[in-house]
């Protein structure tokens, strides 16, 4: 069975072990982080695979209505706005179909790992820790954890001790980083371990990210 969404692939050299499934923005598209991958490549990695999968498009609500790449609905950005929970169980199970076709190519679950910034670190993080099986790890990019209140009923225990490395800029006018802060507790509650770090930034990425993202990648690799 082939994914229903259309992906853009690189990768860093020949027979890649690993997988790195990146989501992109609101808005934005499988091309808007294709330029990290040369930002990304260490000597202490092994070849890897990056997924960039574009999102549907559909309309938006906040944005008044408007058609647009997005993985589920945006009603608001702030913490107690309505969510959709239907768009993001249909995101959840479109990333879902990538991880099992990533499996059919060889690569089992515990060698990808999970990344997105803004709304795609939102489904990443919603879909990494319901998966059935252990990824190698999450990653989340000024972006929050939706349905946070279902985390303790619905996280899988497959993923309750996958590493969660999390960031936000100090100064995001998008999502405000209290928003970042409480999805960070919310998994820090239940004992996942997550990794938080803040830059000097408004609503994007930073340099010094870009060395801890490697940094986390070299390590959660190592491991799988």
């Amino acid at each position: 069975m082939n994914p229903t969404l259309e992906t853009i692939e690189r990768v860093t050299g020949p027979e890649p072990t690993h997988s790195i499934i990146w989501l992109h923005g609101l808005g934005a598209d499988g091309h808007d982080f294709e330029p990290i991958v040369p930002e990304l490549q260490h000597p202490g990695l092994p070849a890897l695979r990056f997924i960039f999968p574009h999102a549907p498009v559909r309309p938006v609500t906040l944005n008044q209505g408007m058609p647009m790449r997005a993985w589920y609905d945006l009603y608001g950005l702030d913490r107690d706005a309505r969510e959709d929970i239907d768009g993001l169980r249909a995101a959840r199970h479109a990333v879902t179909e990538l991880i099992e076709q990533e499996n059919r190519r060889g690569i089992p679950a515990e060698r990808i790992v999970l990344a997105g910034f803004s709304q795609g670190c939102a489904t990443a993080l919603y879909t990494g820790l319901r998966h059935a099986e252990p990824l190698a790890g999450l990653i989340g990019l000024s972006g929050y954890l939706p349905l946070r209140n279902t985390l303790p009923a619905e996280r899988h225990p497959a993923n309750a001790a996958t590493p969660v490395f999390m960031a936000h800029g100090t100064m995001d006018m998008v999502v405000p980083m209290t928003y970042a802060e409480t999805s960070r507790d919310a998994m820090l509650a239940q004992q996942q371990p997550v990794q938080w770090h803040t830059y000097p930034m408004p609503h994007g990425l930073h340099p010094q990210e870009l060395d801890d993202i490697r940094a986390f990648l070299t390590r959660v690799t190592a491991t799988a």
